[in-house]
């Protein structure tokens, strides 16, 4: 595991520091995408933010410093492999080195690929749930034990995994298994902590994007009639760490798909 930072002083451009920060966020996968999104959000909303990333470390430091250029040693990057039986202990021991206790975590990081059922195998198995379930358990446990009161865990899920999702049985399974987790440790950690979770739907196109009319009929389910913003996502995670009564919740963004 490497900690880097980035810092840059003041400039043209340059946002003044708040009064007072608030609690660090610690952002997994939060180098790109869903991710960097909320990581800008929670940064523009006064946080600290400890970016996470796996084999994307480039654009996490690149984000930043893009951060500190708006308000010096505010943002700081993080690399481990979540799988790693290691990895909680690792992210926590740095972020206690550079700012103290993280107060909130965002389990954003995932994997996601198909998983035929006759194709199946454990190799697969072991990688879809190692990010999307163990990681997020590991993760929050390490949390729990190092957090103020006050803090909290969101977890980002999907919208669709209450229904399945054909083709996609051990990703899905994964992901069924951390909106229970969402559940259960918002019982079992009340009332210090709070534990809630953003279930986005249709937000970017896979890459490669699928043919147009497959895009058409997937526009078509969604009753918004397009797809989500990244930065919208970002805005449901705010909305929860601000939210101090709501706890155990799971916040649908899918512009109403899963009606």
């Amino acid at each position: 595991m490497a900690q880097q930072r980035s810092h840059s002083s003041d400039g043209p451009g340059a946002q003044p520091a708040p009064a007072a920060d608030l609690g660090m966020a610690l952002v997994t996968g939060g180098a790109k995408r869903i991710g960097a999104a909320v990581a800008r959000a929670l940064h523009a909303a006064g946080h600290p933010v400890l970016i996470h990333a796996h084999h994307s470390l480039d654009q996490a430091q690149a984000l930043a410093a893009a951060l500190n250029a708006q308000r010096p040693d505010s943002a700081a990057t993080v690399q481990a492999d979540l799988r790693a039986a290691q990895a909680p202990a690792q992210l926590f021991a740095a972020a206690a080195a550079w700012r103290g206790p993280v107060q909130v975590l965002v389990n954003n990081a995932s994997t996601y690929y198909a998983t035929p059922l006759a194709q199946l195998d454990a190799r697969a198995w072991d990688d879809l749930r190692g990010s999307n379930l163990d990681a997020p358990l590991w993760l929050s446990q390490a949390f729990a034990a190092q957090a103020p009161h006050g803090g909290c865990i969101i977890n980002l899920i999907d919208s669709q995994v209450p229904r399945g999702i054909a083709g996609h049985a051990a990703y899905a399974a994964a992901k069924a298994g951390q909106l229970n987790l969402t559940r259960s440790l918002a019982k079992e950690l009340a009332p210090a902590l709070r534990v809630n979770a953003v279930a986005p739907g249709a937000i970017l196109w896979p890459e490669p994007p699928p043919p147009l009319e497959k895009q058409r009929e997937l526009l078509a389910q969604i009753p918004l009639g397009r797809l989500g913003e990244e930065a919208e996502i970002a805005e449901a995670v705010c909305f929860l760490v601000r939210a101090r009564y709501i706890t155990g919740q799971v916040l649908a963004v899918d512009g109403g798909r899963g009606l």
